[in-house]
């Protein structure tokens, strides 16, 4: 809204209305002003859950040896996320923006998806929540609009990148002037640094173009399902998901200014995708909720995020991260979140194949993987087989915390990298 105004504004040469039609400058106001919203209001709102007491019933208590109690935490915390993102982006984001349209969707969307769940938890007490096919539903119902609107939308296109050869050797990229729709997506290591979804659909011939849309929806719809899932996993000590989310929100900035900036992606021979910038104001604002939460959120937690906050901001990471392109360097980037999947999927297929055989077995002590790492052997079932019962000395979550902060931040490292090695 302020960008629309201060865009009338300029007309009429009004002293530093210029200044808001440059990303850089609302880029930074977006972090400064989502922080602050995230860090005032947090504490409003977390004075506001206390007297209400939507609290927290049990928060791993049982599995936790340092016996911290964090029964009576106030929870869906969440909400300070959505509010600290969605504020700076009306303020200062090009509302009619598809890119910004479909972030804001986002937040929304999987926002009160998040909510019905610890709604459910909250107020009629049932640990389970939402039932889980009804999560699946929105999550894939995202993935459809999100996938859907950027193959129909004709403001959604890319400029492919040209390189030019002298002597064999590449002189220069440049990219083309016509804009155009693309099925196409980054992938690391390797020299061309595309792939095209329409080339694994080659084989219906002049239907190729439109079959690699249809793969690039179930991929899309898969990516969002999948990042959300993981998001919500890691979100099992303090600090854990707000940090790696921030972490991994940086990265993204990162990759789509460059992405939106022309001599930026010519010089890393990268698509460039007009209008993209605005993604960049909308990241800050993501990166700037999550700091301001951490303020309350980091060990001892005053208040969770819950669902919430954990489904919106993985859905966030995957959309954005589809809108650039990149959604081929999530394994990576993201990996984390992957590996928190993996460890619950590997345990329960474990444990069903020696159910079937009559025994009782696990992989890890317990699962997602960071609860591994500070359960003790104590604690383990004495009729159970266990594959992996080591470190055998348990660490306070707060170390685990920072360790899985350090890895994310290393995976980010090689995130941006790849854009370089090939």
């Amino acid at each position: 809204m302020l960008y629309y105004l201060f865009s009338y504004l300029e007309q009429f040469n009004f002293p530093g209305a210029r200044m808001f039609g440059y990303v850089s400058f609302r880029a930074l106001m977006a972090v400064i002003l989502a922080l602050l919203i995230s860090a005032i209001f947090g504490e409003y709102f977390i004075n506001r859950l206390k007297k209400k007491q939507i609290t927290e019933i049990q928060r791993d208590a049982a599995i936790d040896p340092f016996n911290t109690n964090k029964k009576g935490v106030p929870t869906m915390g969440g909400i300070i996320i959505i509010v600290a993102i969605l504020i700076p982006c009306l303020l200062l984001g090009k509302l009619h923006n598809i890119y910004m349209i479909l972030m804001l969707i986002t937040t929304i969307w999987l926002g009160t998806l998040g909510f019905l769940d610890d709604y459910i938890k909250t107020f009629r007490k049932d640990k389970e929540g939402l039932h889980g096919k009804f999560k699946i539903i929105g999550q894939v119902g995202l993935g459809l609009i999100v996938g859907l609107t950027l193959y129909l939308s004709p403001n959604v296109v890319i400029r492919e990148n040209i390189e030019i050869q002298r002597n064999g050797e590449i002189v220069e990229v440049i990219h083309k002037n016509d804009d155009e729709k693309s099925t196409k997506t980054t992938i690391p290591f390797f020299k061309n640094n595309n792939l095209d979804y329409a080339d694994f659909t080659g084989f219906l011939g002049k239907y190729s173009q439109n079959a690699g849309w249809i793969l690039f929806v179930l991929v899309t719809i898969f990516v969002v399902t999948a990042v959300s899932n993981g998001a919500n996993l890691n979100d099992g000590m303090d600090g854990m998901a707000a940090g790696n989310s921030a972490i991994i929100g940086v990265t993204l900035g990162i990759l789509a200014y460059v992405s939106s900036h022309i001599e930026y992606a010519s010089y890393l021979n990268i698509m460039y995708i007009p209008g993209s910038e605005e993604l960049v104001i909308f990241i800050c604002a993501f990166i700037g909720a999550l700091i301001g939460f951490l303020w309350y959120n980091a060990f001892p937690a005053q208040v969770f995020m819950g669902d919430t906050g954990s489904l919106t901001i993985g859905g966030i990471i995957a959309v954005f991260a589809i809108i650039i392109h990149k959604e081929l360097l999530i394994p990576i980037l993201c990996g984390v979140f992957l590996v928190e999947n993996l460890s619950v999927i590997l345990q329960v297929k474990y444990y069903k194949k020696g159910k079937k055989k009559g025994v009782k077995q696990r992989i890890f002590k317990r699962t997602p993987i960071h609860d591994h790492f500070r359960t003790t052997v104590s604690q383990l079932d004495p009729t159970c087989s266990y594959l992996f019962t080591r470190p055998n000395n348990v660490f306070h979550e707060s170390k685990i915390t920072v360790r899985f902060w350090i890895v994310t931040i290393v995976l980010a490292a090689i995130t941006i990298i790849t854009l370089k090695i090939r």
